[in-house]
């Protein structure tokens, strides 16, 4: 029975894919999620859910890593300074004043206790920009933007877990939060990642040099993907992180050494076949999963917390900008610059996968925490999508 619900969501991805042209108004995520909610009430997908596990263990070294191996190198030597700054310093800036702002603006609804607003905030503090970037450099010819902002998502998905992980287990045991023990865990988790998915880059692109046959080539980094992933986990470090220097890692190597050999041409054919059919059933599972959520009390509350998210993003962002007199200046209009940031910071699937996290082991009040969460995420996801092309027109013309 799997199978067949799982056959279906992949000729509803091709449809979609095959239809979306423009991929202006209504990009593809979007879609996908309103006809998963759609879905919902189908009561032939009933039982057919996703759990934190598929997320983490099977659609996200994919997505991490083709995402980290194609891209641009020049944009990423230009600007990993504020990709870095952005990924791990304005995580920490934006789950601090997000987290904040949920505690206090909850005391004019539900109310949340200072943990659970943390844990909320650190669930949607990373980013998932899905085909906002594309939108962006077409739209508006945004790209430097477009490359921080993807480059920016695909580093503070591994900040994010430690943040999530930390306030999880303060929830759960009534502990208090401790600055030392967070900034060991995040260098210790974040560079044991790093170095990891180097020497995993680096096995692979060792190994390919003695491996003619493309087919076999590609075979290679798929191990090299998720081994470097589920390696990383395993041993304490960040999976995320391991994945995404392993990517970038064959990237630099695609650039210079093996370039001759065509691999590009072969690692594309296959990389970018599977990553839409993960993202056309990831998109469509997460509408499926998020509607048992969406029918409750706390609709306003959610709206608030989105609307703060967007508002702390801008600060955040705005203020390394105005901040660092080299980001001043090199970027020409500043209010562009930080709204159009802002509204691609969308949330996405390491959101999702952190909130399915929660559920596993949420109970009883807590329980409206998933519901606020799915809430925020789909607006995000709905509202931000359809609003980056106007947006980044009306902005254009202004300039």
């Amino acid at each position: 029975m799997i199978t067949h619900q799982l056959l279906i969501l992949l000729f509803i991805g091709y449809i979609i894919y095959t239809i979306d042209i423009k991929k202006n108004y209504f990009p593809v995520p979007v879609v996908l999620v309103i006809i998963g909610l759609g879905l919902s009430f189908v009561p032939y997908f009933d039982g057919f859910n996703i759990s934190k596990d598929i997320i983490f263990h099977v659609f996200l070294p994919a997505i991490l890593f083709t995402s980290a191996y194609q891209f641009p190198l020049e944009q990423l030597r230009k600007n990993i300074g504020i990709i870095t700054t952005l990924s791990t310093l304005g995580l920490i800036a934006t789950v601090g004043l997000l987290g904040l702002s949920i505690y206090f603006a909850g005391a004019l609804f539900t109310g949340v206790t200072f943990t659970a607003a943390f844990l909320l905030a650190a669930i949607l503090a990373p980013t998932d920009p899905v085909s906002v970037t594309t939108i962006l450099k077409e739209s508006s010819g945004a790209e430097q933007i477009a490359d921080v902002v993807e480059g920016e998502s695909m580093i503070n998905d591994g900040t994010s877990i430690v943040f999530f992980t930390i306030f999880l287990t303060m929830l759960q045991t009534g502990n208090g939060f401790s600055v030392g023990k967070f900034i060991l865990e995040l260098l210790l988790v974040s560079i044991g990642g790093i170095l990891l998915g180097m020497l995993a880059g680096w096995l692979m692109s060792s190994t390919i040099r003695f491996t003619k046959d493309k087919k076999y080539q590609v075979i290679l980094s798929v191990v090299g993907a998720y081994g470097a992933f589920y390696i990383g986990e395993a041993i304490g470090v960040s999976g995320v992180l391991a994945t995404v220097a392993a990517g970038i890692f064959i990237a630099y190597e695609l650039s210079k050494e093996i370039k001759e050999d065509n691999l590009q041409k072969s690692l594309d054919g296959f990389w970018d076949i599977v990553t839409p059919v993960l993202l056309a059933v990831l998109f469509l599972l997460i509408g499926i999963r998020g509607a048992d959520y969406l029918v409750f009390s706390g609709w306003g509350f959610a709206v608030v917390i989105f609307i703060l998210s967007l508002i702390v993003r801008y600060l955040v962002i705005g203020g390394f900008i105005y901040g660092v007199p080299r980001w001043r200046h090199e970027f020409k209009n500043d209010f562009s610059t930080i709204t159009l940031t802002t509204w691609s910071g969308i949330k996405g699937a390491m959101s999702v996968a952190l909130l399915l996290w929660l559920e596993e082991t949420a109970s009883g009040k807590d329980q409206i925490l998933v519901s606020l969460a799915f809430a925020v995420i789909l607006l995000s996801l709905v509202i931000q999508s359809v609003g980056i092309y106007p947006l980044s027109k009306v902005l254009k013309n202004l300039q």
